[in-house]
């Protein structure tokens, strides 16, 4: 059997999909074929395990001794898996091909491979890896269901920040297909404020796995409550037409702009603002986001005056990623929240205004592979805005001028109520 048909088997057994891809590129490597014909024992109870075994092609009995009543007999087929390493309880049995029988083995000495502690890397600490990374990493509770946090320094703003929700939540669903199967498309809705101390429960729902697509739907839970959900398609590459309309505008090249953190600095010294803004400034709790954001057209601007409601940026992730393209995807869904619907106040923006944004839904499309740790350039403009929502458009470009993503966002936009002031008693 050749690698590329055991890689592609492997990348469709549930159990590992949630593995780095590296990892299963090893797993690929070192397992063995074993045929087992009708009728024969594949495993007997009394027996040590050989290792992890993978049913490939036909169907297995699992089987107790006749005295225990409560042991039922079940059958396994394609995908499933069974044997040492899967988990430290160890249930023994029978187990007997009931047709002609073809698994893949991985020994025991390498069920090592199983166990990681990071969903993205196999062989590097999740410590060590780059703060975004950090913030996608999530914990495999159990098939479908896995476990996220809000962490420190991660982007908040009083309540879970809805590009984490966007970036775990994909990372949830794309830790249940086959990596071969990259997200295209995919659709957000926000519908309570996330609380950013309590850990966010992903359960991802199979919609539909097909030979070049998959479907799923991930319902983000706290205190027992949807309070976000994604839908996202997956597609396999495949050659097809190939043509491109949107052009790259012109920019600045992103190494000679500045970052927030200089800007921050910059708006803090210049003399050009209100000594009040600057004090307002410095005394900012500051967190500095795990991406790095270069604005097109630096602004003195303070937000109190009216502009054209569009913006360009670029962006990338600080820090070095993997190679995993799953990977740079959820990173583009969460930093493409960070600055997107706000652009629709532009035009409404006053000396004394304070708004309230909150977004309602976000839908991504992804055309091409890309790098989010290398420059991309956003280009968002808000065609409208209307009875409390604004709208967004983006396209976001790489460096050779290629259209990577698109993306569309509904946000709820108020003018935030002063305080009521405190009620004092007359006795």
């Amino acid at each position: 059997m050749d690698t590329k048909s055991v890689v592609e088997f492997l990348g469709n057994v549930p159990l590992l999909q949630k593995l780095p891809s590296s990892s299963l590129k090893k797993i690929a490597q070192v397992v063995v074929l074993k045929r087992y014909g009708k009728g024969e024992y594949v495993v007997r109870e009394d027996q040590t395990w050989d290792g992890c075994f993978f049913i490939f092609s036909g169907e297995a009995q699992v089987s107790g001794p006749d005295d225990e009543e409560n042991r039922s007999e079940f059958l396994l087929k394609q995908y499933d898996y069974f044997g040492h390493g899967i988990s430290a309880h160890v249930h023994s049995a029978d187990i007997i091909a009931t047709s002609e029988l073809t698994c893949l083995v991985l020994p025991r000495d390498h069920c090592s491979l199983l166990q990681t502690n990071s969903i993205w890397q196999s062989d590097q600490d999740v410590d060590k890896c780059s703060l975004v990374e950090r913030i996608l990493q999530l914990d495999p509770l159990e098939l479908n269901i896995f476990r996220g946090i809000t962490l420190p320094d991660a982007p908040k703003f009083g309540k879970v920040f809805g590009g984490q929700f966007m970036g775990q939540a994909l990372a949830a669903a794309s830790k249940t297909v086959d990596f071969q199967k990259i997200v295209h498309s995919l659709h957000s809705y926000f519908l309570l404020v996330g609380d950013i101390d309590i850990p966010i429960i992903y359960q991802v729902h199979r919609i539909r796995d097909g030979n070049n697509f998959a479907t799923r739907r991930v319902d983000a839970i706290q205190k027992g409550n949807i309070i976000f959900i994604l839908m996202a398609s997956f597609q396999k590459e495949q050659q097809g037409f190939d043509h491109q309309e949107s052009t790259i505008p012109s920019a600045p090249d992103p190494d000679t702009l500045l970052s927030l953190e200089e800007l921050r600095e910059r708006r803090i010294t210049d003399p050009h603002l209100p000594r009040s803004y600057r004090n307002k400034v410095a005394t900012a709790n500051f967190i500095p986001w795990p991406i790095d954001i270069r604005f097109c057209e630096p602004s003195n601007s303070t937000n109190q005056t009216k502009s054209p409601p569009r913006l360009m940026y670029w962006f990338r992730a600080k820090g070095k990623l993997s190679d995993d393209q799953a990977l740079h995807r959820c990173v583009v869904a969460f930093a493409s929240d960070l600055i997107f619907a706000s652009i629709s106040l532009n035009p409404h923006r006053r000396k004394g205004l304070r708004s309230a944004a909150l977004s309602l839904d976000h839908t991504m499309w992804f055309h091409r592979p890309l790098r989010a740790d290398d420059w991309l350039l956003f280009v968002i403009v808000s065609p409208i805005a209307h009875m409390t929502r604004g709208f967004v458009t983006g396209e976001m470009f790489n460096r050779k001028g290629e259209l990577v993503v698109s993306l569309t966002q509904e946000a709820l936009l108020r003018e935030a109520r002063p305080p009521k002031p405190s009620v004092t008693s007359k006795l």
